[in-house]
């Protein structure tokens, strides 16, 4: 799964944003894929919505995800506030030193759901 690294910090997390007033959550999953990868999606699903601690704030923030799975139209590259990007199994990323509890858990469904190894 691609993992996005923003400047100035550690971790890397799943690519996304917030939703902006008057989006849904499909909209700003389009908008953030372009404005962090430069690159499209086509065939977003729902796969879940997951309850975690954010990441990089105070502890006990909490943070809702809306993740969808979508096929990447075009070669993703960073852009604006990401310094870079790496594909990682779920094993590699769960190695890392910081690892984004977000996207430990979108691993894991995805494990759980037989989508990746």
């Amino acid at each position: 799964m691609i993992q996005a690294r923003s400047v100035g910090k550690s971790a890397f997390y799943m690519a996304g944003g917030k939703i902006d007033p008057g989006e849904t959550a499909e909209q700003a999953l389009h908008r953030e894929i372009r404005e962090e990868l430069d690159a499209a999606v086509i065939g977003a699903r729902l796969l879940g919505v997951f309850e975690c601690e954010a990441w990089g704030h105070p502890t006990g923030t909490p943070l809702e995800i809306t993740c969808f799975l979508a096929d990447l139209v075009g070669e993703p590259s960073p852009t604006s506030e990401i310094a870079e990007i790496r594909y990682f199994t779920r094993d590699e990323y769960a190695a890392m030193p910081d690892v984004a509890p977000g996207s430990l858990m979108v691993f894991d469904r995805m494990k759980a759901l037989d989508l990746i190894d």
